[in-house]
């Protein structure tokens, strides 16, 4: 009888363990493409951790996106087709990052002086649109003398930035944390190529590349 009893737990016990690897596997979240670096405030932030957010639901009418629509610091809408015409170099951040983001921006603001008035902007969408809300971010672009014609501050849902970041742009994003790369986007609103700003080398190709289009235009 004592056998069979324990026969009866052990295979209790297995049951109830393959249940909850089950469900652990089911609620993981999608992969982090290989190489990519991803910091949450000042540290990178260990991609193998367990996140807990849902995935988003897609809109009805599209099911991988394609374009993009987002409220600019000014309140207005602003979306990818607005952007056409011009070349853009788009980023992600968020204002209470203490350090990698204000490095990130510095990077920004010395383009933005560099290719002052010659028709490049700059996109930079917040990954903590709760509190990034456009007047937050009106004040922070004051930090960075953004120009606001010029250096777009974009904020929105958070499920749609994941997935702005995800399906247009091919990084990573969540709340509070995302990758050190640059995306330059053509003025048909094609993505020319990604830029590690840390890179010095990867930072004058970029510049290379922005000029190159701006001749296209000439």
């Amino acid at each position: 009888m004592k056998v069979a009893l324990n026969i009866v737990f052990i295979l209790a016990a297995g049951l109830i363990a393959g249940l909850v690897l089950r469900a652990s596997r089911q609620n993981a979240p999608n992969e982090v493409p290989e190489g990519a670096v991803v910091f949450t405030n000042d540290q990178p932030l260990d991609v193998d951790a367990t996140r807990n957010d849902e995935p988003s639901k897609p809109p009805e009418d599209e099911a991988w996106l394609s374009r993009f629509e987002l409220i600019e610091r000014s309140g207005q809408k602003v979306s990818s087709e607005d952007l056409k015409g011009r070349p853009y170099v788009v980023s992600f951040f968020y204002s209470t990052c203490p350090s990698i983001c204000v490095s990130q921006n510095q990077k920004l603001r010395e383009l933005q002086d560099e290719f002052e008035g010659q028709g490049v902007r700059f996109v930079a969408i917040s990954v903590d649109p709760e509190t990034d809300t456009p007047e937050v971010l009106r004040e922070y672009a004051t930090r960075f003398r953004a120009d606001k014609d010029q250096w777009l501050f974009m904020t929105g849902d958070l499920d749609y930035i994941r997935r702005v970041g995800a399906e247009i742009f091919r990084q990573p994003v969540d709340k509070q944390f995302h990758t050190e790369r640059f995306a330059l986007v053509d003025a048909e609103g094609e993505i020319e190529g990604f830029y590690s700003w840390p890179e010095p080398r990867q930072m004058d190709k970029l510049k290379e590349s922005i000029r190159g289009m701006l001749d296209d235009q000439t």
